[in-house]
């Protein structure tokens, strides 16, 4: 069964080889220390109902989820998969402990709202005002606000932090899976062949096989006549070879095929090939050589010809002479 790929972005856009599991681990560490911190001090609000040690739980929590993503850090900066793999556990549990008592409190609260009204009452209204119908009114509608705030925002935060928990878990995935691989290249007990080397679905060129074009034994030579590039036998013997005449190449670096010695010895009267010859002296043309006969197929050249781009751009035409 093939592993699944690893995941390329975080976030649609962040590549995640290394930026996108920075940013993660960034973001989760900056959420775990505002949560605690406004879990423990900030004031309490008119729609949670909770014991006075909650939000002391809630805080350690959060802490210890931000502190264990150092691990991470560490894990990504040095290559350290084992390290990294022990991160992405110690974070799923501590988020889920997180999110857990989160939701543990938010449904607290949703069922003690008698109890939530009435601290309302007794910190913002007294019983001899006047206004009490409206206290009561005030303080049964904001704590159900409250609570309906905590839980749409622990939904979100969920959801987000579920695809968060995809996102490092891939990278983890990724990241052994490529030890694993380079460590395979130094292993000697596990050698690369056939089945396990990288691209083996592909052709191999350096395959080592024999070509089909042709087969050649040392018996019946070359089977396929067709391919010409390979080598063929020859039937005359080496005695046969030295005993014929000599020849040579007849080019440009050869002097020995004409009548003349490449180093003369009388200077003054340079030896020519026999085959060599000179042509009737001519004229050299000049611009009374051509003529304006009709039947002549010389032309007399132009003498002047104007640029192609005068009298263009207001540019003046010369005159031609």
């Amino acid at each position: 069964m093939k592993s699944p790929k690893a995941r390329e972005y975080c976030c649609c856009a962040i590549p995640m080889v290394n930026a996108g599991i920075y940013a993660t681990l960034i973001e989760q560490t900056a959420l775990g220390i505002l949560v605690g911190t406004l879990s423990i001090g900030t004031p309490s609000i008119v729609g949670a109902s909770t014991p006075s040690f909650a939000k002391w739980i809630l805080g350690i929590i959060a802490y210890a989820a931000a502190g264990v993503q150092l691990f991470g850090f560490i894990g990504v900066s040095k290559e350290k998969p084992t390290l990294y793999r022990r991160y992405v556990t110690l974070h799923g549990l501590f988020s889920s402990a997180a999110f857990s008592v989160a939701a543990a409190w938010i449904i607290t609260s949703a069922s003690r709202h008698p109890t939530a009204q009435a601290k309302c009452l007794k910190d913002f209204f007294s019983a001899a005002d006047s206004s009490a119908t409206e206290g009561d009114t005030l303080c049964d509608i904001f704590p159900w606000v409250d609570v309906g705030i905590m839980g749409a925002l622990w939904v979100i935060l969920a959801a987000f932090h579920i695809y968060l928990f995809v996102v490092i878990s891939s990278y983890g995935t990724s990241q052994r899976r490529d030890h694993v691989q380079y460590d395979q290249v130094y292993d000697p007990t596990q050698p690369l062949t056939a089945e396990n080397i990288p691209l083996d679905e592909q052709n191999d060129p350096w395959d080592s096989r024999p070509s089909g074009d042709y087969n050649y034994n040392s018996v019946n030579g070359r089977q396929n006549s067709n391919y010409k590039h390979v080598r063929q036998r020859s039937s005359v013997s080496t005695s046969d070879v030295f005993n014929q005449a000599h020849q040579e190449a007849k080019d440009g670096f050869s002097t020995a095929n004409y009548e003349y010695s490449a180093y003369p010895s009388d200077t003054r009267n340079v030896a020519y090939p026999s085959y060599a010859y000179t042509q009737e002296a001519v004229p050299t043309p000049t611009q009374k050589y051509y003529s304006d006969r009709n039947d002549s197929l010389i032309e007399q050249p132009v003498q002047t010809q104007p640029h192609p781009a005068e009298g263009s751009f207001r540019r003046k035409t010369p005159r031609l002479r």
